[in-house]
């Protein structure tokens, strides 16, 4: 439930919840950015919106700065996070799909186009051969470091957590 000071902050983000507090919006409530709401529409559907906003707006900034300067989606830089904070820099495929909240399919392609660039590899589980890890390579580790700042950056001034 999104109370006090956490609504403020996603109406100061996403620019598109009322000031006034209460279970639905008014006529009375002035939107922002523009963003204009029938009389009735419920909180919980103006903050539901409201995120789905704020989300929106990071990841596209995301996409074009990892995209232009390091040639990496979201996503891809998501998988490599994730190898690159593991221990062994290495998932199970199953656990990294829960991980980055990708379908398994969605995954193995994702998981093939970073194969073709050397970022990543596959490999075998010594104990169970029927699971498949994802290894982080030397030159994904490379560019993920590389990454790193831009990604932090760009959530720094998307999401201005105060």
């Amino acid at each position: 439930m999104i109370q006090g000071r956490a609504r403020a902050d996603l109406a100061d983000r996403a620019g598109s919840l009322p000031a006034a507090s209460g279970g639905e919006a008014s006529t009375g409530d002035a939107p922002r950015a523009g963003v204009s709401y029938a009389a009735g529409v419920p909180e919980i559907v103006i903050a539901w919106r409201a995120l789905a906003a704020s989300h929106a707006t990071v990841v596209a900034a995301l996409d074009r700065e990892l995209g232009e300067r390091h040639g990496l989606g979201v996503s891809e830089f998501e998988v490599l996070e994730r190898l690159a904070e593991d221990s062994e820099h290495k998932f199970r495929v199953q656990e990294l799909a829960e991980s980055v909240h990708l379908s398994q399919s969605a995954l193995s392609r994702l998981i093939g186009k970073l194969e073709q660039h050397g970022l990543v590899q596959r490999s075998l589980c010594d104990l169970d051969r029927r699971g498949i890890y994802v290894c982080l390579t030397e030159a994904g580790r490379r560019r993920h470091a590389e990454a790193l700042p831009t990604q932090r950056a760009v959530l720094a001034a998307t999401l201005a957590i105060r």
